[in-house]
């Protein structure tokens, strides 16, 4: 059975480590020191490097681990990636025998131009699994740098496609900063409150809020509530829009995020 360990690093990213106390794959290593030092404890071999977009902070150990493992490294094709050995994009699969593990590739643009998202099918080894960057986050997604906000409500709309009982690994832990914005946007959702509980107790104890079901996503995120009455109340009155479409309102929700 295939273990998915978060590596902290920086100030508050995970570097998704999957496994199987054997092998290992890693999804968007910024540090290789942090990734190295779990490999080594753990005795793990390391057979690809899985990136979903070009930023520092996902891809700065790529070189310093392939030049120690000789392991493959896999990203976008829509991206300029020092270091690839295989770009993919939508409708390209990633196979990983070793663990049994099969990775399809999800084009998410909004947050960078190219990004991707890899999503595994639940089978006997494990649940539906979707490596998601920085697109989504548990109560929240990504600011847009490189993409607009139809392009990011077109992405998210594609991860609110997959099955409900999706775990989703996002690769930053801003559940409980997030959660407060959202509250902002619905503050009279119970189960927004709920979680808040649920994950200020993990993180009093220094535990990952992550991963999340795409199912609470849903319950609680307001960038996948964009067309629920509450969410479109609170855009218009906010931004004394009327008639707003979906893209609109996720594009005037996101705006809000950025100076919140």
């Amino acid at each position: 059975m295939i273990s998915i360990t978060p590596i902290p690093a920086f100030n508050d990213n995970y570097l998704w480590l999957i496994h199987d106390k054997r092998n290992a794959v890693v999804v968007d290593p910024g540090d290789a020191a942090a990734v190295d030092r779990f490999l080594q404890e753990n005795n793990l071999n390391l057979l690809k490097i899985l990136v979903t977009h070009h930023h520092r902070d996902h891809v700065g150990g790529l070189e310093a681990l392939k030049n120690q493992y000789g392991c493959q490294v896999i990203g976008p094709a829509k991206e300029s990636i020092s270091g690839l050995d295989v770009t993919c994009e939508e409708g390209d699969t990633v196979e990983i025998p070793q663990l049994e593990l099969e990775l399809k590739v999800i084009d998410v643009p909004g947050h960078t131009a190219g990004h991707i998202a890899y999503f595994s099918a639940k089978t006997l080894q494990h649940a539906n699994l979707l490596f998601c960057g920085d697109t989504l986050f548990s109560a929240g997604c990504g600011r847009l740098f490189e993409g607009t906000a139809n392009q990011m409500w077109q992405s998210i709309k594609k991860l609110m496609a997959l099955p409900d009982d999706t775990q989703i690994f996002p690769a930053h832990e801003y559940t409980l900063s997030n959660i407060q914005f959202a509250l902002a946007v619905e503050p009279e959702n119970k189960a927004l409150k709920a979680h808040q509980d649920k994950v200020k107790a993990l993180r009093n104890n220094n535990i990952p809020s992550l991963p999340a079901t795409l199912s609470l996503e849903k319950a609680i995120n307001p960038f996948m509530r964009v067309e629920q009455p509450s969410v479109i109340k609170m855009a218009e009155m906010r931004f004394n829009g009327v008639n707003l479409d979906s893209a609109e309102v996720f594009g005037l929700i996101r705006h809000w995020k950025d100076t919140f």
